[in-house]
């Protein structure tokens, strides 16, 4: 049976759900640039007012990745993390996935992040590596190399997802949250095998991991977002209270809860890892990197990376948490901030 935009603009005008097929396609003609403005726009609108599910925001990514410059030529079944966050969660807090994918590296672990400049917060991932003099302008041909030389890569989201020309002006008109604020997790040109997710608003948990699972069965992650100790969240998880979310794993996905009082990282306020601009978020990464950061910022950044650690080798969250505050206290990462 033929597909086409108008019925699944009716579809979605019904707010009833696409079909895997009426996804695929629409997402298919909205990366190859075939919609009108008109048309790309409805799409995006009639998602978000139906509410979008894994299903149509899986085809999204199989559609996304389909025309982006993938990497090539990383060694078959290596290990590969990635430590990201969905952003928007508004809290101008520091670099911190960007933080505990350099200690990652640091600690014998290959990391290929893919990030983006800042949208909504202080400064985002490219922002801070741009700051502490790595490269946003690696290839994919570049990347095998890069990651066997150091152990981290950052993929600079513009050069390897041409597609997005097409999307970028419709999204700047909209001017409010569509999937797309969702998607960039999930469009890593590397295809990590592992990945600490971080969603920022708490209702949108479920979604992304079901899509992740849905998306890559084959990765292993947790998708994660962390209490402010009041409401609203983060998209990593806090010393300030209770961390939820989902553990993915071979294509099935189930609950967990994190408690940093637990591994004796709790106690914080959220105001304790504010940053308020480039310069103060470059000055509070080099502080963390090299183990002189205030001890907020250091308890946040080890629970996230005693999280990414327990991706990686499978050993009990316990001893990760106290691998994690010892590497963090030690600076163990402070090659990368030029010490």
């Amino acid at each position: 049976m033929s597909v086409n935009m108008r019925e699944i603009l009716d579809t979605l005008g019904n707010r009833v759900d696409l079909s895997p097929g009426q996804a695929a396609f629409a997402f298919g003609e909205l990366f190859e640039g075939l919609l009108t403005p008109a048309q790309a726009g409805a799409l995006l609108m009639g998602l978000r007012a139906k509410g979008e599910t894994p299903v149509e925001l899986a085809e999204a990514g199989r559609a996304g990745l389909a025309k982006a410059r993938l990497v090539k030529g990383l060694p078959k079944d290596a290990l590969i993390l990635d430590v990201v966050g969905t952003g928007g969660d508004l809290t101008s807090s520091f670099n911190c996935s960007t933080a505990v994918s350099l200690f990652l590296a640091a600690l014998g672990h290959r990391v290929v992040k893919h990030g983006n400049r800042a949208v909504s917060s202080s400064s985002g991932s490219a922002d801070a590596l741009e700051g502490l003099g790595l490269s946003l302008s690696i290839g994919p041909d570049e990347v095998a190399e890069e990651l066997e030389k150091s152990g981290f890569v950052f993929l600079f989201a513009p050069n390897y997802h041409p597609a997005f020309a097409h999307i970028a002006p419709v999204r700047r008109e909209l001017g409010v949250r569509t999937l797309f604020n969702l998607m960039g997790p999930l469009l890593n040109p590397a295809r990590p095998s592992h990945q600490l997710l971080g969603v920022g608003q708490a209702a949108a948990l479920p979604l992304m991991a079901d899509t992740l699972a849905r998306l890559a069965p084959e990765v292993t992650a947790l998708v994660i977002h962390g209490s402010d100790g009041a409401k609203g969240g983060f998209d990593e998880l806090t010393p300030f209270g209770p961390s939820t979310g989902f553990a993915v794993a071979g294509g099935g996905v189930s609950p967990f809860r994190l408690d940093p009082a637990e591994y004796g990282l709790a106690g914080f306020s959220p105001e304790d890892v504010r940053v308020t601009d480039k310069s103060a978020a470059l000055a509070a990464i080099k502080a963390v990197l090299s183990g002189r950061a205030n001890s907020a910022m250091q308890a946040m950044t080890a629970l996230n990376l005693g999280a990414a650690l327990h991706l990686a080798t499978g050993k009990p969250l316990a001893a990760c948490m106290a691998e994690a505050r010892q590497a963090v206290a030690d600076g163990a990462a402070r090659r990368f901030a030029g010490e």
